[in-house]
Order: C-alpha cells, then sequence, then structure tokens
C-alpha cells in the first residue's frame, strides 16, 4: 500500500539537509551490511532483552545494548526494504523539513526512532520469552512517524495509492494504514514484519505533535505548532 504526492514546492539538497544526510548515512550502513555480512546485523541490530549467550543461525548473539535503540534504524535486511523506507522518507521527510526546519525535524525523526525501538524491544522480548528470537533492523518506525506527521500538518494532500491506484487524502491514508499495522500486529499476520515498532513511531510522532501544539499537561516553553 504505498502510496506518492506530487511534490509541493521544487526542493534542492540544501533545503532538506537532514533528511538527505539521512538517505546517506542508511545508503552507507546498506553498503557496510553487503561487505561485511551478518556482523553487521549482529553488532547493531536490535536484540530483545535476555538473549545474551544463545545462538541462532548466525552464531552467539551480543544481546541487547543500548546504541542498538538508534543503530537498528541504519540496517536494513534487504535492498527492496531499503528502498520502501528511503523513497518513504525522501517523499514525506522532505515537505516535513522544509515546513519544520531542520532543527525540529531531526529530533522528531530520532525520537520516533527511538520510541519505535522501545515498543519492538518490549514485543519482542516477549517473543523471546517463548522461543522466538530475532534482531530487528530498518528506519520503518520512524518512517511511520513522518507518515503521521505529515498527515497532521497536511490531513487535506491527496497521496495516490499504488495499490489500488486511487487518490486518498493524508488523514485518512494514516488511519487506514495505522489501522491495518495494529491488525496485523494483533493477528500475527504478515510474519517478520515489526508492525508494533510502526505503530509505536506513529505513537511517538503524535505524542510530539501534541507537545509542541501545547495541548498535553506538561507545556513547552513555547509552541512550536498550532
Amino acid at each position: 500500500m504505498m502510496a506518492g504526492m506530487r511534490p509541493m514546492t521544487p526542493l534542492s539538497a540544501s533545503d532538506t539537509p537532514v533528511v538527505m544526510s539521512l538517505l546517506v548515512v542508511n545508503g552507507l550502513a546498506f553498503l557496510a551490511y553487503m561487505l561485511l555480512g551478518p556482523a553487521v546485523i549482529m553488532g547493531f541490530g536490535l536484540w530483545p532483552l535476555g538473549t545474551e549467550g544463545m545462538t541462532d543461525r548466525f552464531g552467539g548473539i551480543p544481546g541487547f545494548a543500548f546504541w542498538q535503540l538508534l543503530t537498528y534504524g541504519f540496517l536494513h535486511g534487504g535492498l527492496f526494504h531499503l528502498f520502501v523506507n528511503m523513497f518513504a522518507l525522501w517523499m514525506f521527510g522532505t515537505a516535513l523539513e522544509q515546513f519544520w526546519g531542520s532543527r525540529p525535524f531531526a529530533r522528531f525523526y530520532f525520537i520516533c526512532l527511538i520510541g519505535a525501538g522501545v515498543i519492538q524491544l518490549v514485543v519482542a522480548t516477549m517473543a523471546a520469552d517463548s522461543g522466538s528470537i530475532y534482531p530487528t533492523v530498518g528506519a520503518s518506525g520512524a518512517i511511520f512517524g513522518i507518515l503521521l506527521g505529515f498527515a497532521m500538518m497536511f490531513p487535506e494532500q491527496r497521496l495516490m495509492l499504488l495499490f489500488p491506484p486511487i487518490p486518498i487524502k493524508a488523514k485518512y491514508f494514516v488511519v487506514l494504514y495505522g489501522a491495518f499495522e495494529l491488525y496485523a500486529g494483533v493477528t500475527g499476520s504478515m510474519s517478520g514484519v515489526a508492525h508494533f515498532a510502526h505503530l509505536g513511531g506513529m505513537a511517538f510522532g503524535f505524542l510530539v505533535i501534541t507537545y509542541w501544539r501545547g495541548q498535553l499537561p506538561i507545556k513547552p516553553q513555547r509552541r512550536l505548532l498550532r
């Protein structure tokens, strides 16, 4: 259910330095994975709590380390995984960075990424207790936060779905996509996809924007958004 939109205004790399930097770093991380193999995932993927010393098909599991809550978001399991996430980052992230500015956008991105990692860490640890041990990789948690942010900033913007090829407003697209992720996560369909990380990224994105708007009990020093 990928979606695209017409560019809102022409952009150059200097207009969105954070997005462009993220694209480059993710590309370099994927290149490192291609060159070095599973060792990159073993050291920098997000592993469940309490798995130190266990083994999987790649060998001994290093277990959880705090830096993995950041590094997992720069690793991808395949070229298609990388392409989908980076295409969405470019498509929706450029609009948000131009609208908010680079510094707020960077804070938003990394809060969503780490928040999604925390949620996925809990879910993966629960799964590990029942014998299912796997690392989590990918920027999808942050990307889903960006999708949520885009829909909240530009709710009436029309997106063109690829499957099926129909237009839909951003606000409806995100609600439907979130409902699908919740259904898939609860039912366990589409195994191998971190549905709760996606939902976690959206949840943290919603909290950040609500905070910036001054709509939470804890108020920002100055409202960044209306």
